[in-house]
């Protein structure tokens, strides 16, 4: 990862760029989903980040530096805003009414053109620029600025899933009532869940938005966010990898099946429904199932070596 922009088009750079930051999104939203709380609004979440930044870069003049750790803590506070009425409802509940919060919150982004630009969206926005010798416009710098901030980012994310917080959010997934009954506060957990997940996002709009120099309500409409059910259902949201597998994947062929246009979610979505029947623990399962097999082969490669062991095996 580390010199393969050196070795690639401008175009396959700003993928890379976008890899990373789809990284930290499904990342951070597998957070949430270790609870059980599946929800449709996280993409919504990226796009109040990038949003939030945006507006304090263009109209405050602040640093991407000050505006994305700022951007990351509005859609803290966003979060913690549209949590209450979603842990009103658990499972499917909590899934709907997280979409409907999620369009609520973009069709404001489409109502007001001040300060969020309508449906043309926001345009201009300040790119990183130059600090010291290094310009920040280019796509090879900013690569390695995101994939430092990336870095980051997994590391808080994966101290956080094995930490004892990470344990009580996996408690209550597996049953909430005998989380409950333990001294698991299991609404709090939820909240704090949530509300972690809304800041990666932040900070994965922020990224967004200042790489782009543009955005609208229709990035973040729900289609992106089938996409994020997608990477994190066909990697697997069982282990910490499971996401980022899932992204590597499809983003590849997310640009083979370029050509296929508007039918594209529909080839993605077929994708999706074909992993929840025939492969629910998504591509990580298939992990430990090659980890047997390649140690059953050297195991008898072992014992085939040894001295008679051919013979031995024969009789």
């Amino acid at each position: 990862m580390s010199i393969l922009p050196f070795f690639v088009r401008e175009y396959y750079v700003e993928i890379l760029i976008i890899f990373l930051i789809n990284v930290i999104l499904a990342v951070s939203y597998r957070l949430i989903a270790t609870t059980g709380d599946w929800t449709l609004c996280h993409v919504i979440l990226m796009g109040a980040g990038a949003y939030a930044s945006a507006l304090m870069a263009k109209y405050f003049g602040w640093p991407f530096f000050m505006t994305a750790p700022l951007a990351g803590a509005t859609v803290c506070l966003v979060g913690l805003g549209i949590v209450y009425p979603l842990l009103r409802t658990v499972g499917f509940g909590f899934f709907i009414t997280s979409l409907a919060v999620g369009e609520f919150i973009r069709l404001s982004w489409i109502k007001f053109h001040i300060p969020f630009g309508g449906p043309r969206g926001m345009i201009d926005i300040p790119e990183v620029g130059i600090i010291g010798p290094i310009d920040f416009y280019e796509a090879i710098p900013y690569y390695f600025m995101t994939l430092a901030i990336t870095l980051v980012c997994l590391f808080i994310l994966y101290r956080i899933d094995r930490s004892r917080i990470g344990k009580a959010f996996k408690s209550i997934y597996e049953d909430d009532i005998l989380a409950e009954s333990i001294g698991i506060n299991v609404g709090r957990y939820r909240t704090f869940a949530f509300v972690i997940g809304s800041f990666f996002a932040g900070i994965a709009g922020a990224l967004l938005a200042h790489r782009l120099g543009a955005i609208d309500p229709h990035i973040f409409a729900l289609d992106e966010m089938v996409y994020l059910l997608v990477w994190v259902i066909v990697g697997g949201s069982a282990t910490f990898a499971g996401p980022i597998i899932g992204v590597a994947v499809m983003t590849l062929l997310f640009e083979w099946t370029r050509p296929l246009l508007e039918w594209r979610p529909l080839f993605f979505g077929i994708i999706l429904i074909g992993f929840l029947i025939f492969m629910p623990g998504g591509l990580e399962s298939l992990i430990p199932k090659f980890t047997r097999l390649f140690g059953n082969r050297k195991a008898a490669q072992a014992k085939a070596e040894q001295p008679g062991g051919a013979e031995k095996s024969v009789v």
